[in-house]
């Protein structure tokens, strides 16, 4: 993707964004591109002013049939279809409140997982590491750099180990970041928006802006009141 600063421009001081950091709003914007099968190139998104334009703007760029039905409906039932075929539970005792644990036991998550994903045809992502690894990680890597500020030997060795932990901790993790259906559902939605519709050549303009609210928000930590369609970009 384009740098952020050739596409959005330097100023961003408004819309809750100035304590955010730069890169996590690249990291979200590749993940937009991403999930709606888009491309930001040169300078774009330089005259985006506010939260409306950013979300007409990337509904018009999305080379897809418009279609008015909703699509994290369509996900779940998509969800729902991959599970009962994978897993041989009845269709009709999956519901959106119907528990992850229920198919994706612990002893062998990560197989049925991948099964799913490749069903699916993308990454679910929704494992995690246990709460307190990540916190002795952080606590870890805060000490290291504290350290390095009397030995910088040993500030080093810490920085390389809470590091080497963490990617670890990440790559293998096998605690559930979700626990429903619905909710996985909703996460499939936001990050695989073309993919979860049974129609990928069609999407539902009038959806993008809620699609997007949510992910700024919940990524970006946002309040979703700050994201009306007039809210200040630039």
């Amino acid at each position: 993707m384009a740098n952020l600063q050739k596409v959005m421009g330097d100023a961003m001081t408004e819309f809750e964004l100035k304590n955010i950091a730069r890169e996590d709003i690249e990291d979200l914007l590749v993940k937009v591109e991403a999930s709606f099968d888009i491309k930001f190139v040169g300078g774009e998104l330089v005259h985006v002013r506010t939260f409306g334009q950013l979300c007409d703007h990337i509904a018009n760029k999305i080379e897809r049939d418009n279609s008015d039905d909703c699509t994290s409906q369509q996900a779940f039932y998509k969800l729902r279809d991959a599970i009962c075929s994978t897993f041989v539970i009845e269709n009709k005792s999956i519901t959106t409140d119907f528990p992850l644990a229920v198919f994706l036991p612990r002893k062998s998550r990560r197989s049925r997982i991948k099964k799913l994903e490749t069903l699916l045809d993308f990454k679910l992502n929704i494992l995690r590491p246990p709460y307190w690894v990540s916190i002795t990680s952080t606590i870890l890597l805060l000490a290291s750099v504290v350290e390095l500020f009397f030995s910088w030997r040993i500030g080093l060795l810490g920085l390389t180990i809470s590091i080497a932990c963490s990617w670890f901790a990440n790559k293998f993790g096998n605690e559930l970041d979700l626990q429903t259906v619905g909710q996985l559902a909703e996460k499939m939605t936001k990050e695989n928006y073309l993919k979860s519709r049974p129609e990928p050549k069609t999407f539902n303009k009038k959806e993008i802006e809620k699609v997007l609210t949510d992910w700024f928000s919940n990524y970006l930590d946002i309040n979703k009141r700050k994201l009306a369609k007039d809210a200040r970009i630039v």
